[in-house]
């Protein structure tokens, strides 16, 4: 008899995944160049040449079983290594292999955090919401309750009102993500400094460490005039999680990493629990090429450009239009409000442009659709006029 649990799981539906597999039936109806797809965040600039260049340059020159063997369970100490050094140039930080965990990309990341903080069906971990909806799966995974705070949809930055309520006895983390999927906003500095003071406070009152988990795969695709800060600068008890899949568009290769800072409350036990999380999630050995790919191309990024250029086009568009929508500091979403109260009516109304935007109740967000812009430029000029076409049925 199967798990009722993972039976459960199967049926509840990816909405994005559902949308794009529509999309792609819909194309072999009316042809590609006519299916306007915004729904899944999959990285259209493609790789540095450096980065294949290296994959192929070890593949010729190093030992089969070097490059294809088991690495130990917290990564290449060579890559750890390139990684801190890396973080250490950027933000003035300063890590050392002992604080870098390598992960099968940020969902692994995120799920070794979440199993090593968690320690039974009644501790919580708060998400502030939109959010990406795969945190309630990790959260299960886990065996903990994941609990949504609505952001300030003025700006979509943290309410502290509504999160200082949800903090109680049994808050193990706080889960940030920034800049956001699905808005792209960035978090200020003061929402950080505000979120780090909060915490410190509860730990006080609570006799026990809280943590945040920031997720941020998405931290070197910051637009002009905005800036990610480093949270572990501001929060001691901060474990970061990240991917390599966008700032170097290698969503497929599963290569991201946990930077444990050494002034965690718990940092000597952190490492041995991420591998003990690893084994017991079934996360064992991150593959060795794109590591030592990594190691090499650690500081290179996509053309981030070609991101800024697409958000400056489709925001202003859709401002120009009469849509509301907060300026996304980074990523490749923006997040409008729908033009109609039910989203997924909106959505679907989108359709019949072939238009296809993903209804904000995905991420724990009525009354809005995440449009996703990591699409040829060309696409969203094309686009335009039927979104402005949407626009004008509610005038």
């Amino acid at each position: 008899m199967l798990s009722k649990e993972v039976l459960e799981l199967s049926k509840q539906h990816s909405v994005i995944r559902d949308i794009f597999e529509f999309g792609m039936q819909r194309a072999k109806e009316v042809g590609p160049e006519n299916v306007f797809d915004f729904s899944i965040g999959n990285p259209s600039v493609p790789a540095p040449k450096e980065v294949d260049e290296t994959a192929i340059r070890y593949l010729q020159t190093l030992d089969p079983v070097e490059i294809h063997g088991y690495t130990s369970n917290a990564g290449i100490t060579e890559v750890r290594k390139a990684v801190a050094d890396s973080l250490n140039r950027r933000f003035g930080t300063h890590y050392t292999e002992n604080n870098i965990f390598m992960t099968i990309g940020a969902a692994a990341a995120l799920g070794i955090c979440f199993r090593t903080l968690v320690d039974g069906p009644e501790d919580e971990i708060i998400t502030i919401a939109p959010y990406f909806p795969e945190y309630q799966a990790y959260a299960q995974g886990a065996g903990c309750k994941l609990v949504t705070v609505l952001a300030d949809t003025s700006d979509f930055q943290i309410n502290f009102e509504k999160l200082e309520e949800a903090v109680n006895e049994h808050t193990k983390a706080v889960l940030i993500n920034s800049p956001n999927n699905p808005t792209g906003v960035v978090y200020s500095e003061e929402t950080i400094q505000k979120l780090a003071d909060l915490l410190e406070a509860k730990q006080k009152e609570y006799g026990h460490s809280i943590y945040i988990i920031t997720d941020e795969p998405y931290r070197e695709i910051v637009y002009d005039g905005f800036e990610v800060p480093h949270v572990p600068k501001y929060y001691k008890n901060t474990l970061v999680g990240y991917s390599f899949s966008k700032s170097l568009s290698l969503p497929g290769e599963r290569v991201g990493y946990i930077v444990a800072p050494t002034e965690a409350e718990d940092f000597e036990n952190l490492i041995p629990c991420f591998i003990a999380a690893g084994r017991l999630l079934s996360y064992v050995s991150v593959p060795s090429l794109y590591q030592k790919v990594i190691g090499e191309c650690v500081d290179l990024t996509s053309d981030i450009s070609i991101y800024q250029k697409n958000k400056d086009l489709f925001y202003n568009a859709l401002i120009d239009m009469g849509y509301e929508c907060v300026e996304p500091g980074g990523a490749f979403y923006l997040f409008p409000k729908a033009l109609e109260e039910d989203a997924n009516a909106f959505c679907e109304r989108a359709k019949k442009y072939d238009l296809l935007i993903v209804p904000g109740d995905s991420f724990g967000c009525p009354g809005y659709v995440r449009v996703s812009y990591c699409v040829p430029t060309e696409r969203i000029e094309q686009a335009l006029p039927l979104f402005k076409k949407l626009r004008d049925e509610y005038k």
